[in-house]
């Protein structure tokens, strides 16, 4: 489980495919204090450390991950957020994050606020809603939902978080990993399955 504070940006050192697989070589700041087996959540989405190569590790994305995310777009040099899994006696500083990624979402538009930024964002699926002040994970960055439509949203960043995450590195066109809010999707769920039942 994560919270979508993200904990650092790391910088993906090699890219090798392996059938329908591809295995990433990342390097990041805390590469020392990870172990095999780990789980690491990149750009939202969760993947496991199967090798640590001194300064850099790697992880392996199978080809249903490279379908529902943004990872088949990397290259070596692309920046990615990091976290990795919330400690049970840590502060839940975000929302509650699982790393399982729902959908990608294009950039539609980036306003800069005089110091704030407003991104819109679109996405094809209309299984998902977001709600207005409801909590969105984009790239792994935990935001709540400024406006919304049908199917986009937009989000307000601060200053930190344009910084400190790989938000800045994106324009308009780019592709993004998008959870939607765990209790959002149960209550879109149950009500799917009430409608079916009448």
């Amino acid at each position: 489980m994560f919270t979508g504070i993200v904990e650092a940006i790391g910088k993906v050192e090699g890219i090798r495919k392996e059938g329908t697989n591809i295995h990433f070589t990342l390097s990041c700041p805390f590469t020392g204090e990870l172990k095999i087996d780990q789980s690491v959540a990149h750009n939202g989405c969760c993947l496991t450390v199967v090798e640590l190569l001194g300064d850099k590790y790697r992880v392996t994305a199978i080809d249903e991950t490279l379908e529902k995310t943004n990872l088949g777009t990397w290259q070596v040099g692309t920046l990615v957020n990091l976290e990795r899994c919330v400690k049970m006696d840590g502060r839940l500083d975000g929302h509650i994050v699982q790393g399982h990624i729902d959908a990608t979402a294009k950039i539609i538009g980036i306003e800069n606020k005089n110091g704030s930024y407003f991104v819109t964002f679109q996405y094809d699926s209309e299984e998902f809603i977001t709600v207005p002040q409801g909590s969105i994970t984009v790239n792994g960055i935990s935001l709540t939902v400024a406006e919304s439509g049908g199917n986009t949203f937009s989000v307000a960043l601060i200053p930190y978080t344009w910084e400190f995450t790989n938000m800045k590195t994106l324009k308009q066109g780019d592709e993004v990993n998008l959870e939607f809010d765990i209790v959002g999707k149960y209550v879109a769920k149950l009500l799917e399955k009430q409608n079916a039942i009448k």
